[in-house]
């Protein structure tokens, strides 16, 4: 089933570097008692996702923050070490969490992967964007096909 808005953000957990090495974060440690602009890409370094999707969050960061958002986080069905590499190679500094969701299992429980087998890209996440607030989807923005409209950072930021 797809996650809709009014929904509880599924249990999981995503990977991610930091300063001191590999490091989980659980969802509950994710949106718990805040406010967080989660979105997805199909795949670290493909061209929307690396011209616009990413660069998008990272230049709006702060207008988002200003509205009351306490983490923007982007995730992807990549493995942690291609996903910090593209964070370092996007200058995301602290603007933006870099999320592996490495076997797409987060993807799959909010009902959102996508069959990119076609691309030769196996199975990876549904571009998107999510506002959860304390652990609920509030806005759920879900793109069609090889749509870029409603997961913009633009868009979202119209939302808060």
């Amino acid at each position: 089933m797809t996650i809709k808005a009014g929904d509880q953000m599924p249990s999981g957990a995503f990977k991610t570097m930091t300063a001191d090495g590999l490091r989980e974060v659980s969802t509950d440690a994710l949106f718990t008692g805040k406010t967080v602009v989660l979105f997805s890409v199909p795949g670290a370094f493909t061209p929307t996702c690396d011209a616009k999707h990413l660069p998008g969050f990272v230049q709006h960061a702060e207008a988002m923050k200003a509205k009351g958002v306490d983490s923007i986080a982007c995730m992807a069905v990549n493995d942690v070490f291609v996903m910090n590499a593209w964070g370092k190679a996007s200058n995301v500094g602290d603007k933006v969490m870099m999320l592996a969701d490495g076997n797409g299992d987060y993807s799959r429980a909010l009902g959102l992967e996508l069959d990119a087998r076609g691309f030769g890209m196996g199975v990876r996440g549904k571009r998107f964007a999510i506002i959860v607030r304390d652990g609920v989807a509030s806005q759920v923005n879900v793109e069609e096909g090889g749509e870029f409209k409603v997961s913009a950072a633009d868009h979202v930021l119209g939302q808060l």
